[in-house]
């Protein structure tokens, strides 16, 4: 996965001649006069993808659930130059998301890009969760059905046209199946799957699935672990990067290495990938805020092991 560490909307002059010899557009080229949907777009990553892919060209749609940070949100893209149309939307409601649907539709005529990255971590280990059904519920709920309805929308345009894509915000814990995640990852991998089934269905119409195993961001939703202000994370500038590759690139999936090489070993030998887990568990508590008490002061330290631990499995959650 690129670190994707340049300025958002543009391309450092090596990056893009690379880039063009392999036969990728630029991403101004990859947004010009397309309308881009992207979801939690309110902050994080949303944000910063929208902001560049505004920059560069493109129209972005914002969707989330407070239009008042969404029109914050949309100044911001406006402030460098592009254009933006808010579209607050409770992805948790079904019947809202096909309303969004249709007042997108009947407003812009179409969706070209789909971004589904609005979504809802909880990490929280099976001794905690006996009692929180309600946990696997909310999950699935924004994690995967909104998603599914978005795409059942927009999907026939795109095939009609011949034209489009659909990129999920997965997580490297799906690759990696992060112990403490397991509702997370659960609603990630299902809708990973069904982006599988659906390319097979859409592959001579144009349309392109792509799936971003996205390592660990410095974001407001991994802000209740207080352990991971010690963990190495991408900004929400450096996953917009890495969105914006999958634009121009139109790649199946995104993944760093780390990732990779756990889904090729777990298929190999999930024993040992089961016993780094373990490890990996053992290593790093929950947090108390998963068990519903304020943090103390030392809630986020990191033993000698823990961090070399960290290191040698960099952008993973645990």
């Amino acid at each position: 996965m690129s670190n994707a560490l340049n300025k958002p909307g543009t391309e450092s002059t090596p990056h893009a001649i690379v880039r063009s010899l392999r036969g990728h557009p630029s991403l101004p080229d990859a947004v010009r006069d397309k309308l881009v949907l992207i979801t939690g777009a309110s902050s994080g990553i949303g944000e910063a993808a929208a902001i560049a892919v505004g920059a560069a060209g493109g129209t972005v749609l914002l969707v989330a659930r407070g239009e008042e940070k969404l029109r914050a949100t949309a100044a911001k893209v406006e402030s460098v130059g592009g254009v933006a149309h808010v579209h607050p939307c409770d992805l948790t409601d079904l019947d809202a998301i096909d309303k969004l649907v249709a007042d997108v539709l009947a407003q812009h005529g179409r969706v070209d890009i789909l971004v589904n990255n609005a979504g809802r971590s909880i990490r929280r280990s099976l001794a905690l969760s006996y009692d929180r059904f309600h946990d696997y519920q909310r999950t699935m709920q924004l994690n995967y059905f909104a998603p599914v309805r978005l795409m059942l929308g927009v999907l026939p345009g795109m095939r009609e046209r011949k034209s489009g894509q659909v990129i999920n915000i997965s997580s490297v814990g799906v690759l990696t199946r992060a112990p403490r995640f397991g509702a997370y990852i659960a609603s990630k991998a299902a809708l990973d799957t069904l982006a599988d089934a659906w390319q097979a269905e859409t592959q001579d119409d144009n349309v392109r699935f792509t799936t971003v195993y996205m390592s660990l961001v410095r974001t407001p939703m991994i802000a209740p672990t207080t352990l991971y202000q010690k963990f190495p994370a991408l900004t929400p500038e450096q996953a917009a990067g890495v969105v914006c590759e999958a634009i121009t690139d139109r790649p199946r999936r995104v993944s760093p290495a780390f990732g990779r090489f756990a889904f090729l070993a777990d298929a190999i030998t999930p024993e040992i990938l089961d016993s780094v887990r373990n490890r990996g568990f053992k290593l790093f508590g929950d947090s108390t805020a998963a068990k519903g008490r304020p943090a103390p002061v030392d809630d986020d330290k990191l033993t000698p092991a823990s961090k070399a631990f960290v290191e040698a499995t960099r952008g993973v959650h645990w």
